[in-house]
């Protein structure tokens, strides 16, 4: 088959090159627009742009994908499309435009987590099974029938950047077998069952740190929320970002009260405590908690003050 992808982040790359590398010919590659990076703000091609380039692949750079490249897509004649993370919707005509439609590698088990954070929400809610699924792109959000899903038990203490890590190489794959079975007739896909729940994208305060609630909520929201858009507190009204911290020992801390024992930095919670491993003030790096600590100069310290 001739296959148009569409993909922009990192966690895009291994099913850009899976499809690169399989029998079928990659014919095109969709990604958003260059973005500004950095403190100088250069701008620089996205990771599916790079790679593209590097395959000798014909790219379109959109950020809408509107009539304009509705063209550019159809020059290639595509027999299917794939979209792993593009960053927009595909509508019609373009839906409709290659012979058997578009397909979604989407890093949750549809129907929950449906929308552009999956990997994350699934982890602040605790999830301790989340996955990858491939289905067929309809109007609807994340709503078509599904061709295929790979399960994934989240390791304990994961992140949502390890954990979209793993799903990216295993989601690549199932993505393989299920262009393979398209192409071939046997594809067969059903659809989603179960109440939907939704996965918005994150700003920058769904990774404030509740300190009130049990140690084990607020390193679910710590671990979803890292390394995008990172989990801080505030400490005598400054910043705190929060890089690493795991589960601490039982002790009398009242809720976001700060204390060092033995050489751990720990934070009192609802229930229990939480270890502070590795933290970035405002305007310095990062650097160990107790390091942090010791060049604290309050009083009575308190996360979240």
């Amino acid at each position: 088959m001739r296959i148009v992808f569409a993909g922009t982040p990192e966690p895009a790359l291994p099913s850009l090159r899976a499809v690169a590398a399989s029998a079928h010919d990659l014919v095109g590659v969709v990604t958003r627009t260059d973005a500004a990076l950095g403190r100088k703000r250069v701008l620089t091609p996205s990771p599916v742009a790079a790679a593209a380039a590097e395959l000798g692949v014909p790219v379109v750079k959109t950020d809408r994908l509107d009539a304009e490249a509705t063209d550019a897509v159809a020059a290639w004649r595509p027999d299917l499309g794939v979209v792993v993370a593009y960053g927009g919707l595909v509508r019609e005509p373009l839906l409709s435009l290659p012979r058997h439609g578009w397909i979604n590698l989407h890093f949750s088990l549809l129907p929950r987590w449906r929308g552009a954070a999956p990997v994350q929400w699934a982890l602040i809610a605790g999830d301790r099974v989340t996955g990858a699924s491939v289905f067929r792109l309809v109007p609807a959000l994340d709503a078509g029938d599904v061709y295929g899903e790979r399960r994934y038990a989240v390791p304990r203490g994961a992140t949502a950047g390890e954990v979209l890590a793993a799903l990216a190489d295993d989601g690549a794959e199932l993505l393989a077998e299920v262009v393979d079975a398209i192409a071939d007739g046997t594809a067969v896909a059903r659809p989603q069952e179960g109440e939907p729940t939704l996965a918005p994208k994150l700003a920058i305060a769904d990774g404030l740190l509740d300190f009130a609630e049990p140690a084990e909520r607020v390193l679910d929201r710590f671990r979803g929320t890292t390394p995008e858009p990172g989990a801080h507190t505030t400490v005598d009204g400054q910043r705190l970002k929060v890089l690493a911290a795991l589960r601490g020992p039982e002790t009398a801390l009242a809720p976001g009260a700060l204390g060092l024992v033995g050489r751990d930095v720990l934070v009192g919670t609802g229930e229990g405590t939480i270890v502070l491993r590795t933290v970035q003030p405002a305007g310095k790096g990062p650097m160990a908690a107790a390091d942090w600590w010791r060049g604290l100069r309050v009083a009575d310290p308190r996360a979240g003050s």
